[in-house]
């Protein structure tokens, strides 16, 4: 049994509940140990993962969040860093599963975030079981 954090970005609430049960399901589904902590928006998530990381109190990492496009440029620097700083972590050797999800609208969100659909939530921690996997394969 592993223990695995999720980092959210609690911006859109009601799509974040979405995600975070189906990445809990996942990692209860496998077995793991699971908490949940929060953070203010996407570009805070890679720094507290890292934070958590420094630790040692946990085997894995869940990025949880949604970017939805508006009207200015802020969403591609939003989306773009995020992922950028999450791959960069991943790097070093840190299993992380991205959950956090990028959409024109909120439809397209919906449809990603919800377990019974496209579950992006279970996707991204069923991810982070398995670079954790090969993490302790490659020891």
């Amino acid at each position: 049994m592993a223990k695995f954090l999720i980092v959210e970005a609690r911006f859109y609430s009601h799509l974040n509940d979405m995600l975070i049960e189906g990445a809990r399901a996942a990692l209860q589904a496998a077995g793991h140990e699971v908490e949940v902590v929060t953070v203010p928006g996407a570009l805070e998530v890679p720094g507290a993962i890292a934070l958590a990381a420094e630790s040692g109190q946990y085997d894995g990492f869940v990025a949880i969040g949604v970017v939805i496009r508006g009207e200015t440029y802020h969403f591609e620097i939003v989306a773009g860093e995020s992922a950028r700083a999450i791959m960069a972590l991943t790097m070093d050797g840190i299993a992380i599963g991205n959950g956090i999800i990028t959409t024109e609208n909120e439809d397209q969100a919906i449809a990603r975030a919800d377990p019974k659909r496209k579950n992006k939530g279970g996707e991204a921690a069923q991810a982070a079981i398995r670079l954790l996997e090969l993490r302790e394969k490659f020891a």
